[in-house]
């Protein structure tokens, strides 16, 4: 492909334009090998300096001082968001310049400015973060652009409208900042320095797990894999305290550890695990394979052309149930199993319908026989669920059950997340808990 100078010129503006001059996160590095490629067609830098170098007028010195006044800056998902709106008589030119001015002025990571000019209100987002694609929010506009850079036109709105559907939108579409505690597995199963190999390997057997924490006196101090067990099992070494083989070569995160600083332990440093901890206690740990599973499960993070294939995402299905739950459930029960969520939300656990109710909630068959599984302790959960409802628990600790007596006499059985396994045939379980 052969181009003239002026050709050159004329591209490279656009790629100068599109790209901040090369500072917006978008820029990719194939767009460096552009501008070379440009650049030695005899693209003129001279032209692109004086074309996109460009002073502000009155008007919008004034439209600029507008938008510092009306910025507010809102905490959505653990985000901070500032948003700004503007009104004006007539249409001033290079509005997005000016936001731009505003993210730079104010060092703003995420910032949507609304201008009604003229009969339509104008919007420009900007985004230095991944956690916030304006243009994926600028669709909801009919707009459009870069996930660090997005328009819209609005029109049949009025300037507070626009900016109620905005924050509404913001509120729906940023996701929480993803930490350990989101994709952690817990209670962990770990075993004490003090115990042999066999002993160890035999943990593995049972729990059937790869990998797991090694624990002194309360305190992680390194981990054991199957392999290096198995390796020593074959030589002999069965009788061997297991702090020889462990590898003590190991980091642990906080529960508030980013996704970025858990991706630099698994895949950087190739640590097979993970273990999240509160002042040096053991809470949760982390396998690849839990964070493999939490980047797939987040459709944000799944490859497009993956995405595009899927006849419907995780979110869509999600919606789906919902629909189903208010189709098919009374109201008294949708409000039993919202109370139930929103116990588990102050008690951090996780909490599951199971059982026959869901396949036939699927079926769309009457079934209001609930079950539930806390992640956690089940027995606490039905206790703490009955002392703020003013029913009935039944509690079995032996197996970590128990049952809810309803006033009218229904009843809903509560579940702990558990392991189960049997020392010989035919004895009782021993129930542990599980995930």
């Amino acid at each position: 492909l052969e181009l003239t100078s002026e050709e050159a010129t004329v591209l490279a503006l656009g790629l100068f334009e599109d790209t901040g001059s090369f500072t917006f996160n978008s820029t990719t590095p194939e767009d460096f090998e552009v501008a070379a490629f440009l650049r030695r067609c005899g693209a003129d830098l001279n032209v692109v300096a004086d074309m996109l170098t460009r002073e502000l007028s009155a008007e919008q010195v004034s439209l600029l001082n507008a938008l510092l006044q009306s910025a507010r800056t809102y905490t959505i998902q653990g985000i901070d968001v500032c948003i700004a709106t503007v009104s004006v008589d007539k249409y001033v030119g290079d509005f997005a310049l000016l936001v731009h001015k505003l993210k730079d002025m104010e060092n703003l990571d995420v910032v949507f400015a609304l201008a009604s000019m003229d009969d339509r209100i104008y919007l420009v987002a900007r985004s230095r973060i991944p956690e916030v694609n304006v243009a994926a929010i600028a669709s909801y506009f009919e707009g459009g652009g870069h996930a660090t850079a997005a328009s819209a036109t609005i029109r049949n709105l009025t300037l507070n409208q626009a900016e109620d559907k905005l924050f509404e939108v913001l509120q729906n579409t940023i996701k929480p900042t993803p930490v350990a505690r989101d994709m952690m597995s817990s209670p962990v199963i770990y075993v004490d320095s003090t115990v042999t190999v066999e002993e160890a390997a035999q943990v593995m057997v049972r729990y059937n797990i790869n990998a797991m924490p090694v624990v002194e006196t309360g305190t992680v101090v390194g981990t054991v894999t199957r392999q290096v067990l198995e390796k020593a099992i074959f030589h002999g070494l069965d009788k061997q305290p297991i702090d020889e083989y462990m590898n003590r070569d190991v980091h642990t995160v906080p529960p508030t550890a980013t996704l970025l600083e858990i991706q630099k332990y698994l895949v950087e440093y190739q640590q097979r695990i993970l273990s999240v901890v509160i002042d040096n206690r053991l809470v949760g740990v982390i396998t690849r394979r839990d964070l493999l599973n939490y980047l797939v499960n987040d459709d944000s993070n799944m490859p497009r052309a993956l995405h595009e294939d899927l006849p419907t995402t995780n979110s869509t299905r999600r919606k789906n149930v919902s629909a189903i739950l208010a189709e098919q459930l009374p109201r008294n029960i949708i409000e039993l199993l919202r109370s139930i969520g929103e116990l588990a939300a102050e008690m951090n656990y996780q909490v599951y319908a199971v059982g026959g109710f869901i396949r036939d909630l699927m079926l769309r068959r009457p079934n209001l026989d609930i079950d539930i599984v806390v992640e956690g302790d089940g027995i606490q959960f039905a206790r703490a669920f009955a002392d703020k409802h003013h029913i009935r628990a039944r509690c079995h600790t032996k197996f970590n059950t128990a049952v809810l007596v309803f006033p009218d006499g229904r009843k809903m059985d509560v579940a702990s997340a558990r392991l189960e396994y049997y020392q010989y045939p035919a004895a009782l379980p021993i129930v542990e808990f599980g995930s």
